[in-house]
């Protein structure tokens, strides 16, 4: 056999090793990709419960927490703004009641926009240990938290003693009518009053306790109304 026919022999083995050890590092490398696929995945972090913040005033920007609580909906910082931009920027000396406070979105944002006092009404005990905590770190000493049932809270104020009451029932109550009654026996003649909704609430059933749509804002599911007394015959 000829020198060269060995030699191309050997060129020929060489490149027969070389394509069966390309061949077994793909086979390896997909063995590890396999096992990492069959690790179980991290379980994911829990969910927060998220915050809002204060539109306007004093405490503008400040984060306020959102509890996870069933049926807690706070009032989206868009009809806030909207709200607030409605009354004025400037509430200073008003009288206020936010009759179901739940984050106290709210009745902290007439607070922070000078009203007089806002008294804030919630009837979970949760919430209303988060309030109080807000209420000592915003050192504000115009707010005074209560645990109880806003409208029984509204039934106690005396007649036409408030510049502004704030009403965000839970959507699936039927606290409405009863809310707007007593709300209505509370605002002075002057006065709002703030109803959140899943529905609109047109003047015709509003009549019956004197009061009348000012203002309106749909935004997704809520209905925005600011409402004013009527004078009755």
């Amino acid at each position: 056999m000829s020198r060269s026919t060995l030699n191309v022999r050997a060129v020929n083995a060489e490149i027969r090793k070389a394509r069966e050890a390309g061949a077994a590092a793909p086979t390896a490398a997909a063995a590890t990709k396999g096992s990492a696929k069959d690790k179980p995945a991290a379980a994911a972090a829990p969910k927060g419960a998220g915050e809002i913040r204060i539109i306007g005033g004093t405490w503008k920007r400040t984060r306020l927490p959102v509890a996870q609580r069933p049926g807690l909906r706070p009032t989206p910082d868009r009809v806030r703004e909207t709200l607030f931009n409605w009354l004025g920027q400037d509430l200073s000396g008003w009288r206020c009641l936010d009759a179901f406070a739940g984050t106290g979105a709210l009745g902290l944002e007439a607070a922070s926009r000078g009203a007089a006092s806002v008294q804030v009404v919630e009837s979970d005990a949760a919430l209303v240990a988060q309030l109080h905590t807000l209420q000592q770190r915003l050192q504000a000493t115009a707010v005074r938290v209560q645990r109880g049932d806003g409208i029984a809270a509204l039934k106690q104020a005396a007649p036409a003693s408030l510049d502004l009451v704030l009403l965000d029932p839970p959507f699936d109550s039927d606290f409405f009518a009863p809310a707007l009654q007593a709300a209505a026996h509370a605002v002075r003649a002057e006065g709002f009053v703030y109803l959140e909704a899943p529905r609109a609430w047109a003047d015709d059933e509003l009549a019956a306790w004197d009061l009348a749509v000012h203002r309106h804002l749909k935004a997704g599911a809520v209905h925005a109304h600011l409402l004013r007394r009527v004078a009755s015959d």
